[in-house]
């Protein structure tokens, strides 16, 4: 196992008496301050990402038109031999760039409206707070990675689940930090919209990228950079550590067996 990840394994024994049960994607955490962090969480969340990515796709408008403006510029200027190819070819690419990147955002408002609807319609049936809900999706794939650390055929047969450094491995190491700094704590008094987006968004990127890696480690295709932006220095980062701290595995996994015999 990577002493890294024996590390993590320390800070996350509580989720190994859920792996029985942690088919569990819908495994929920005790409810408390109820009337605060509420029914409307999702939904409120939902309507701030919507309303920052209509700004965006605002802003990504207006960069697209000055973009193509600045294009038909430089073709004139092209024309009137104040200009050469080379700037013309560049002038276009930014404009294509810039176009490309308004398209994406305006994707992005299509997917914040279908989010806001879906949990405005989650507003009336649902029986299970948004925060629990994503704490238990947070804890559900947990529980799934501490399959591979706790089965033995399992980790024979999938070894780079616990290497991080596999760069797949690495970024849902590095997907896994980053959920737990900011999974909201149980008795947290208040957790605002903006705190459950961010949060939501986190689970989300550690679903992913569990996928990858276990695809990666069952020794499927990937894609040629199948790594999120924001995830590339982490796992960089957690890759350069697997390989500085091998000298500590024991010390670590005594450290982890203990908490567990002491829990």
């Amino acid at each position: 196992m990577d002493p890294i990840w024996l590390a993590t394994a320390a800070e996350l024994w509580w989720v190994a008496p859920a792996v029985a049960g942690a088919g569990a994607a819908g495994f929920v955490t005790v409810r408390r301050f109820q009337t605060v962090n509420g029914k409307r969480l999702g939904y409120d969340a939902a309507r701030l990402e919507l309303r920052q990515a209509q700004a965006d796709a605002r802003e990504a408008a207006n960069a697209a038109r000055v973009a193509r403006a600045d294009a038909a510029r430089v073709v004139a200027d092209r024309a009137a031999s104040r200009a050469d190819t080379a700037a013309v070819a560049s002038a276009r690419r930014a404009a294509r760039d810039a176009q490309l990147t308004a398209r994406a955002a305006s994707a992005r408002v299509r997917a914040g409206r279908a989010r806001v609807a879906a949990e405005r319609s989650a507003l009336a049936s649902a029986t299970v707070l948004p925060l629990d809900r994503m704490r238990g999706r947070h804890d559900a794939v947990l529980g799934r990675w501490m399959e591979y650390e706790t089965d033995p055929a399992k980790m024979l047969a999938h070894p780079a689940m616990s290497d991080g450094r596999q760069p797949a491995t690495a970024a849902f190491f590095a997907a896994v930090e980053a959920a737990r700094d900011l999974r909201p704590g149980q008795t947290e008094v208040r957790v605002t919209a903006a705190d459950f987006a961010a949060y939501r968004r986190a689970v989300e990127a550690l679903e992913h990228a569990f996928d990858l890696a276990e695809r990666s480690a069952r020794g499927e295709r990937m894609p040629a950079d199948p790594l999120p932006e924001a995830l590339r220095d982490a796992a960089r980062t957690i890759m350069d550590r697997s390989a500085e701290v091998l000298g500590r595995t024991t010390d670590i996994l005594g450290s982890w067996n203990a908490r567990r015999k002491d829990r």
